[in-house]
């Protein structure tokens, strides 16, 4: 908040028309006024001030009273100002300011005359002249969006129900993946670092950052773009899958924070927002998918009949991450996020749907070989009230979990579970996670018609279920580094790499014969290419393990004599001689019902740049 002092001998204006849509309403007490020896506090509220409002309000009436005094004036005119920042708060946050500082002064024991909000005033001014008669002040509080300080305590929640001291468990529980999450989140130690191989498994695929953005946001070769678009395409299914009604939805990146449901739920998320200024005010990009599809859904005339039900968006997602945590695929500022958000009718259908989802979270962790170690935030009322339901999603687990309590009444959720992998490195990756939302449809105004006839908040059970797409893809990565580490081939699953089978043949002789088989393969649906490039057979190959190729049909005399393909096997090492239908059939197996999205290259090599990527490596 900035102002500018003015003691003056006289002081009149008279309010002339709107300046703007919410201006106060006139009365015959504000319309117009004279005044003689007053301090008149001319006044602009910056964006952020409402933030910390007893401080900033405080600690200016204070200083204005001191001023008061110190000039001998009769009384304060204060008078809002637009013109002493470029930093305006939007009029709502202006007003309430206004009169928390105007509320602040009178209580100690200041007359206060307040000039009419949102309105054209002509003024007259006289100014005595004296050293104190001009003064300017500005009133600083902390960052708008600033994450809040909360007390947590942790306990660490057998299966059995038992409760074990964090400390204790670091010392002699036998789940060594709890026990490097517990060291981290409880006892913040530091944990390996280095540059993890996972980065350059990323790199290999395109997923690169974009020098000429911020940081954290990364740039997609083609290669990377199908693998995004499979698992967009997949998280979808996968959220079909739990058998609740969806709907899916498309919507904006940025929401005003002049509304006040958008602010409120901004507060809670703290210093990571984005911020953009407009010329329609101060606004955030969203974090997830939330803002948009609360604010859609509270358009819509929901019954007690209609629940449960889902609504889903892949959504790019900003986080104003720090840069010095930024990593590829996992540590970023912009991502996309395939975000579900189901709505129960209470409390109760929520926990049973979130056992649903929680069934399918493992169950997608344990298609790539992967366990997740679970941290459970939740309030204490929950797990004062609700401990039981708390010991059946831990044994749901299958193994202990850390729990964090935080206080009641501070977040919009009273339960937020965070599903890790330890990584290559030894480090907890969170991936998935759920929280059981008891605040947010009050805030946005989301109502359904209850049974009885009146109105009902929903509960909303937000839900990442393979995580965002990028960390979904850094778990595929991180399974393929480990695969490495033990001594065998790293690999990806058929269905997410770029190129699913390269037909390579042995010389441009075997050209005619390559392009068949190269045409049933893609009249299939599989993503396939040819090397027609005049290479060595050998550096081809090579070529194709360092794009981790699953299946490279090679093609000489042999084969096209036979019509065959000798196949070699990328996972096991294995050499096959195949009919190109069983290559099909081996393809179409291993891809089951994932999605098959389109190839991003051309289907010859030849017409392929060299992509940056992969002429470094």
């Amino acid at each position: 908040m900035r102002v500018l002092l003015i003691h003056a001998r006289r002081f009149g204006f008279r309010a002339l028309e709107k300046a703007i849509e919410e201006a106060e309403p006139l009365t015959a007490e504000n319309a117009s006024g004279e005044f003689s020896n007053a301090l008149v506090v001319f006044t602009t509220v910056e964006r952020g001030d409402s933030s910390r409002l007893r401080e900033l309000v405080e600690g200016a009436a204070e200083d204005i009273a001191k001023v008061l005094t110190n000039v001998g004036a009769d009384l304060v005119v204060l008078y809002p100002y637009a013109h002493l920042s470029r930093n305006l708060a939007d009029p709502e946050e202006s007003m309430r300011v206004l009169l928390e500082l105007d509320s602040e002064l009178r209580s100690r024991g200041v007359k206060v005359n307040r000039t009419p909000f949102g309105w054209y005033k002509e003024f007259r001014v006289e100014c005595f002249g004296h050293p104190l008669s001009e003064l300017s002040r500005e009133f600083r509080v902390e960052e708008l969006w600033r994450a809040r300080a909360v007390e947590k305590k942790f306990v660490v929640l057998l299966p059995s129900g038992e409760l074990v001291d964090p400390g204790e468990y670091v010392e002699r529980g036998d789940d060594e993946e709890l026990k490097i999450l517990v060291a981290k989140e409880v006892f913040k130690r530091e944990l390996p670092g280095g540059e993890p191989e996972v980065t350059e498994a990323c790199n290999k695929f395109g997923f690169e950052w974009e020098p000429m953005s911020d940081a954290g946001h990364m740039r997609y070769g083609p290669h990377a773009t199908v693998m995004v678009e499979a698992v967009s395409s997949y998280a979808w299914e996968v959220a079909r899958s739990l058998g609740v009604p969806l709907l899916r939805v498309r919507g904006t990146n940025m929401f005003n924070v002049k509304f006040r449901p958008i602010r409120e739920h901004a507060e809670l998320f703290g210093d990571r927002l984005y911020e953009v200024e407009t010329d329609r005010g101060a606004h955030v990009l969203r974090y997830a998918a939330c803002h948009q599809q609360f604010a859609m859904v509270r358009d819509w005339v929901i019954s007690y009949k209609d629940m449960p039900f889902g609504v889903f968006e892949v959504a790019d997602s900003y986080r104003y991450e720090q840069p010095g945590e930024l990593q590829i695929c996992f540590r970023l500022r912009k991502f996309s996020m395939p975000d579900l958000h189901l709505l129960a009718r209470d409390l109760r259908e929520a926990v049973e749907l979130s056992k649903l989802v929680q069934r399918k979270i493992h169950e997608e962790a344990g298609k790539l070989g992967r366990r997740y170690v679970a941290l459970y935030n939740v309030t204490e009322d929950f797990f004062r009230n609700h401990f039981g339901e708390l010991v059946e999603f831990v044994r749901n687990d299958g193994r202990p979990a850390l729990i964090a309590i935080v206080p009641s009444g501070i977040y919009y959720w009273v339960v937020n579970v965070e599903y890790m992998v330890i990584d290559a490195l030894g480090r907890p990756a969170e991936i998935a996670t759920f929280q059981i939302d008891v605040g947010n449809a009050e805030r946005f105004g989301i109502k359904y018609a209850t049974e009885s006839g009146g109105t009902g908040y929903p509960i909303i059970i937000h839900t990442a279920i393979i995580g965002s797409v990028e960390r979904y893809i850094y778990m595929v990565m991180d399974t393929a580094v480990a695969r490495k580490r033990r001594g065998q081939v790293p690999t990806i699953p058929a269905w997410l790499a770029p190129i699913q089978v390269r037909v390579i043949p042995v010389s441009r002789e075997f050209l005619d014969y390559a392009n068949e088989v190269l045409k049933r393969l893609v009249d299939a649906g599989i993503r396939a290419d040819l090397d027609d490039r005049d290479l060595s057979l050998a550096r081809k190959i090579r070529e194709a393990g360092i794009e981790w190729v699953p299946y490279c049909a090679v093609i000489g005399e042999r084969e096209r004599s036979t019509g065959t393909v000798n196949v070699r096997i990328r996972e096991n090492n294995l050499q096959k001689v195949m009919k190109v239908e069983e290559l099909i059939e081996e393809v179409r197996r291993e891809v089951g019902s994932y999605p098959q999205v389109p190839q991003a290259t051309p289907l010859y090599l030849s017409r392929r740049p060299t992509l940056n990527y992969l002429a470094r490596l």
